[in-house]
């Protein structure tokens, strides 16, 4: 590791050790079962986000916020190291086991992962940090042991729906920090928190009266979970759960709610179980349907293109051929058909093998692709012929173009040396169907065949 590399890593850690503190201090501020624990811990979640982006090495930062925290809040030095080293062994067992089975970072983009995370890090990992604190803390003096179970099952509840609520929304803004919405998405992203956002201040914020103010509407808030998850994806539902957890902690610990009970901690454990059971629900059915709209992509993409090539295919030539000659019946703006043949191409897979000669194929796209406008359509027709569709340009600017692709084809220093032959068809002058101007292309293409070209060397 250089020099740079170790300053880096420790700046990572200090800043770790900083966000842990401050989240730590901010969490403990909701312990009633005792001073240690408590039911709301984003710590594990930093945490656990933390080791998966930056790796193993940034643990100290964990293990010194973590003793921090607790130093400054009960026990004594010998305590809050134990508990420090169990808060840091629970986000390193997270940390591998989500590596090892689901896929570490991108854990939540399929279903399955995100169950797995849910059981490796919400559930198994977790226990181990309950465990470890409340042991140290009895065993200390501080905790009594007939307390053992409730002080355990606060502490565990608390790290494990932080590790399913927060670390998905840092690790999903992390991958995909821009804000790429149009103005119609916007409006209903907006939309959906607003709405959101006021029936979860009237499930939890007290509006009702006195003897309605518990009663069990928290299912009010289910279908703003699935609007996120069906129409934004991911990232948006992590962030629709925080926001909720926010409204929903706020409320509960006054009283308001459908979870409030005779005891604060008892309301914010039933609480969590909600929250955690929701974003691990959410996060799911965002995930396929995520999952589902890429298949459906991959599916449209193999349907309108070449598979070796990535151009249209014969399918979308023909589509976007008919598309043109439609424009020109109301715009009267010629277009131009070029097609192009690669030159040898038989030679070249009896010489070199196959893959050298659909290398040479490909080679031919990647110079389509180049001197492609956006709004130009390139596509293999079949074999070793190709098209390039080129709307509102004359004769001698496709003449230009075909030069290029030429020469450029020519001069791309591979090998061996690919030529090509490229035929030429004005629409309409050409022909005014389909058929007619692609069979114009072909026959300009053969006269273009009788040109002599130099011919690339074959092994000896």
């Amino acid at each position: 590791m250089t020099r740079s590399d170790r300053m880096k890593n420790l700046a990572t850690v200090a800043i770790l050790a900083a966000v842990y503190f401050i989240a730590g201090k901010l969490g403990l501020q909701l312990a009633y079962v005792h001073a240690s624990a408590t039911a709301v811990w984003p710590c594990t979640g930093i945490a656990i986000a933390a080791l998966l982006v930056y790796g193993f090495e940034i643990w100290p930062g964990i293990l010194i916020g973590a003793f921090l925290v607790n130093l400054t809040t009960a026990g004594n030095v010998g305590t809050s190291i134990g508990i420090a080293a169990g808060n840091t062994l629970e986000g390193l067992a997270a940390w591998y086991l989500v590596s090892r089975f689901a896929r570490g970072k991108e854990a939540f983009a399929r279903a399955q992962d995100i169950f797995k995370f849910a059981l490796l890090a919400g559930m198994a990992a977790t226990t181990i940090s309950a465990t470890i604190g409340v042991a140290t803390l009895a065993a200390g003096g501080f905790a009594d042991w007939a307390v053992f179970g409730p002080i355990w099952c606060t502490w565990w509840l608390g790290d494990a729906v932080g590790a399913v609520i927060v670390t998905p929304l840092l690790l999903l803004w992390r991958e995909n920090p821009r804000l790429e919405w149009s103005k119609e998405r916007s409006v209903e992203l907006a939309a959906l928190f607003a709405g959101m956002m006021g029936t979860a201040w009237v499930v939890f914020g007290g509006v009702f009266h006195a003897e309605l103010k518990n009663y069990p509407l928290e299912y009010l808030c289910i279908p703003f979970l699935i609007w996120a998850a069906f129409r934004f994806g991911q990232r948006e539902a992590a962030t629709a759960i925080c926001v909720l957890a926010g409204i929903a902690a706020w409320g509960t610990i006054h009283g308001f709610g459908p979870f409030a009970r005779e005891t604060t901690n008892r309301s914010l454990l039933l609480m969590q179980a909600f929250l955690g059971i929701m974003a691990i629900t959410t996060l799911a059915v965002a995930a396929e349907v995520s999952e589902h709209r890429r298949s459906v992509e991959r599916v449209r993409n193999l349907a309108v293109s070449d598979p070796l090539t990535g151009l249209a295919n014969y399918r979308q030539v023909v589509d976007a051929l008919e598309t043109e000659i439609k424009r020109y019946g109301r715009t009267e703006r010629p277009f131009v058909v070029l097609l192009l043949d690669l030159d040898g191409l038989k030679k070249i897979n009896d010489a070199y093998g196959h893959l050298v000669g659909s290398r040479a194929l490909c080679r031919l796209a990647d110079m389509l692709r180049l001197y492609s406008r956006e709004m130009d359509t390139a596509g293999r027709y079949g074999g070793d012929e190709f098209v390039l569709i080129l709307p509102e340009t004359d004769a001698e600017a496709a003449r230009l173009v075909a030069q290029r692709i030429s020469k450029r084809l020519a001069e791309d220093g591979e090998t061996p040396k690919i030529f090509v032959s490229i035929g030429t068809a004005v629409f309409p002058n050409d022909g005014e169907t389909l058929n007619e101007i692609l069979g114009a292309a072909d026959r300009d293409l053969y006269r273009e065949k009788g040109v002599p070209k130099k011919q690339f060397l074959l092994p000896s």
